[in-house]
């Protein structure tokens, strides 16, 4: 008997041949009667997503995570809002990337074109199933989701509600599949559908991203773990260091772009830390630190090793005091994921080789890590952060969920 994911990935793949054909006008109508659909429908998902947040606390689950999936007309309207953004945005598929002629006359041109079956495998964010679905059939690919067991009721309204909505349209409703399977023998089973899926996005933890890209066979674009630093240098300005270190941290703790680790230089710590941690105090923030910042912070615990190498997703925040610029580099190299590191300071010197220097997808001078996103990047929602150098890396938008194609025209040439 054939199995629910290889025939979801099937269908999929059949509905990819019809997405490849739909014009940029018959995608973005499609997106404006999904996003009409949610706002519709969004008293049948608020119940669904009750029943998973019931689901939730009866097993213990986090404040953080339960934040994460908790859902309400608020998060619905920005859901949908982030649909119709996708439509805003230009379409990709057909764009002319380059053309030349060669001497024997050929003419060659290199146009995008959609991937084809993008397999999402995520945790309990419904969120990222509307768009995860959004992008992808605007970049003219189906896709077959596998969300976290935690978010599964959510999940299975929101795709019935969209792939319904799709009934009105040119698309076919089988460009979107939800693997409802919540074994995860479903998701080892879809890491190796080569010829059926084109490619894997992992969007989750470290064990999750983790376990993709070491057992799948079909082709991986990895989003990395978030552990992300706010270094401190001696010259930022107490005011702008504080906010920004605050937001950081404190705006939404749980998503993969806050930050983990704050390092402060000596000279700062000594002025201005106590100022700061009774900040992070006041919200709840527990504090972990070096024996440097214990002697400036009595109420903060002894941070481990394997603290600093922890994405917390919580209200928990390392701190260390550093001697200075190269000792801060050393810290994010030895424990960064290269996803968004920031450094506050008035160096312009030191904030020049702090850009050029930290490996990471997303780099930033006295601005918050919490910018790593495709909306605030203007790419409109995204598909995951790529913290990998192949095909993509950082916020991935619309471009990122295309491959090329060449295109070579003739009048008989032949190879000598």
């Amino acid at each position: 008997m054939i199995s629910e994911v290889r025939q979801k990935a099937t269908l999929a793949g059949i509905a990819a041949a019809q997405m490849n054909k739909a014009t940029t006008e018959q995608k973005n109508v499609a997106l404006q009667v999904m996003a009409d659909a949610l706002i519709a429908n969004q008293t049948s998902i608020i119940e669904a997503n009750q029943k998973d947040l019931e689901r939730g606390r009866e097993l213990g689950t986090s404040a953080s995570l339960l934040d994460r999936l908790a859902l309400d007309e608020k998060r619905i309207s920005g859901i949908a809002e982030g649909l119709r953004q996708v439509i805003e945005l230009p379409d990709p598929v057909g764009e002319l990337l380059q053309q030349f002629d060669r001497p024997n006359g050929l003419r060659v041109e290199q146009t995008r074109v959609p991937l084809g079956v993008i397999g999402m495998i995520y945790e309990a964010r419904p969120n990222v199933t509307v768009d995860a679905i959004g992008l992808c059939l605007k970049t003219g690919n189906s896709v077959v989701l596998r969300g976290g067991s935690a978010a599964l009721e959510s999940n299975r309204r929101i795709a019935e509600v969209l792939r319904e909505s799709l009934k009105g349209t040119a698309l076919p409703s089988d460009a979107i599949q939800l693997i409802e399977d919540s074994d995860r023998a479903s998701v080892n089973e879809m890491l190796k559908l080569n010829g059926l899926l084109d490619v894997v996005i992992p969007r989750g933890g470290a064990a999750l991203i983790r376990n993709v890209v070491e057992n799948a066979t079909v082709p991986v674009i990895e989003t990395g773990a978030g552990i992300c630093h706010t270094f401190v240098d001696e010259s930022a300005i107490y005011d702008m260091a504080a906010d920004i270190a605050f937001n950081a941290k404190v705006q939404r703790p749980s998503v993969c772009n806050s930050m983990e680790t704050l390092l402060v230089h000596e000279h700062f710590a000594a002025k201005h830390l106590a100022q700061l941690a009774d900040r992070f105090t006041a919200a709840n923030v527990e504090l972990r630190g070096c024996e440097r910042t214990l002697a400036l912070l009595p109420q903060a615990k002894s941070a481990t090793e394997q603290d600093y190498a922890t994405e917390y997703g919580d209200y928990i925040l390392n701190i260390r005091i550093v001697a200075g610029f190269d000792e801060a580099l050393d810290h994010i190299r030895k424990y960064g994921t290269k996803h968004s590191e920031c450094i506050v300071t008035e160096d312009g010197s030191n904030a020049e080789r702090f850009l050029q220097e930290i490996d990471a997808a997303a780099v930033y001078h006295n601005a918050s890590t919490r910018f790593t996103d495709g909306f605030e990047f203007g790419f409109g929602a995204e598909i995951g952060i790529s913290t990998q150098k192949l095909h993509a890396r950082g916020p991935m938008g619309l471009p990122a969920l295309t491959s090329t194609k060449y295109r070579i025209y003739g009048n008989g040439q032949i190879r000598g």
